[in-house]
């Protein structure tokens, strides 16, 4: 079974691009991109479970240099 979650980011000023294509290098991120809004970077990401997931992005994702925060949002199936 695979666990997949949205992660957004908020970055420092005109960081969004470079931490955006940071993040995209992480294993479990299958997508990375920056955009306009209250967010700067979005993030698709998946794991084996909700712990390989909050793993990698409490201990990877948001250790990436220029993030000021995240919230994650996992995928449901309804």
């Amino acid at each position: 079974m695979t666990v997949q979650a949205y992660v957004l980011v908020q970055t420092e000023v005109g960081k969004a691009a470079e931490v955006a294509e940071a993040i995209a290098g992480i294993d479990g991120v299958t997508t990375s991109e920056d955009v306009t809004g209250p967010y700067d970077v979005i993030v698709r990401a998946q794991g084996t479970s909700m712990d390989q997931l909050g793993t990698l992005v409490v201990g990877t994702i948001q250790k990436v240099p220029g993030i000021t925060r995240t919230l994650t949002c996992p995928v449901v199936r309804i």
